[in-house]
């Protein structure tokens, strides 16, 4: 069995980390460089770099500063935020992102996908769903989660692995930030719709709900930030918890 994949996630806003409640009423987390190095020296797999209103607000990701963290990491490292072109995707790989993530551009042109999958190659996209409970349905949500699009996240996900996805970035906006647990039962369908890997985003809380993901949610990667950023749950130690719990995690 392949070894399950724990992503912290920086959420960028004006240069510095933050993290809110669905992606609003957002607080400071810290420097981005300094706590990608903390997550790097913790044992994380991967980091994941998102600029949250880079796309409300019409403008590139920060360039210069996916450089500095870059330099100063050593695990795989994702970028997303204001991506439209392979332009864009270009200028992010050339300053040391491994990865990029996008989500509006895709759901607006998804021929974006096959794009940036035959010129970089599908395991450089992670393709980004941030999903609303909506009237007994999950549908698929953009800006930030702010626009609620009449994609059903299903359909869309099954769309963009036949498109050249590498991967799936699945947020819960229901459970974004609510520190509740992860949205099991849609990520568990995403998981059994599509073969490629899901990283399950949204809810961490406790120890227990990553086991959760990991286990009932059939996610292959967990993300989170804000129990990481203000140490909360320990890296290491989360490690050491899944491992007792039989789920395969690298040490």
């Amino acid at each position: 069995m392949l070894t399950k994949r724990i992503i912290p996630c920086l959420d960028i806003k004006d240069g510095r980390t933050v993290k809110g409640t669905n992606f609003i009423q957002l607080r400071d987390a810290g420097d981005p460089v300094e706590l990608a190095m903390r997550y790097c020296d913790e044992g994380a797999d991967e980091l994941v770099f998102l600029d949250i209103t880079a796309t409300i607000e019409k403008r590139k990701t920060l360039a210069s500063l996916v450089h500095s963290i870059a330099t100063h990491i050593n695990i795989p490292f994702t970028v997303g935020g204001g991506i439209y072109s392979l332009e864009d995707v270009s200028i992010l790989l050339e300053n040391g992102a491994d990865k990029v993530s996008v989500n509006t551009a895709a759901v607006k042109r998804p021929a974006l996908i096959s794009e940036i999958a035959g010129q970089f190659g599908s395991q450089c996209l992670v393709l980004a769903v941030d999903t609303n409970y909506i009237n007994e349905e999950w549908m698929v949500s953009t800006h930030g989660g702010r626009e609620i699009t009449a994609l059903k996240t299903l359909e869309w996900v099954k769309l963009v692995a036949e498109l050249g996805a590498g991967e799936i970035l699945l947020t819960s906006m229901t459970s974004d930030g609510t520190k509740a647990g992860f949205s099991l039962e849609i990520t568990r369908q995403v998981a059994n719709a599509i073969n490629i890997p899901v990283i399950a985003s949204g809810g961490a809380g406790t120890m227990k709900d990553f086991a959760d993901v990991f286990i009932q949610g059939e996610a292959d990667a967990a993300l989170a930030a804000s129990v990481f950023h203000f140490s909360e749950i320990a890296i290491p130690d989360l490690k050491k918890y899944l491992a007792k719990q039989n789920i395969p995690v690298r040490q």
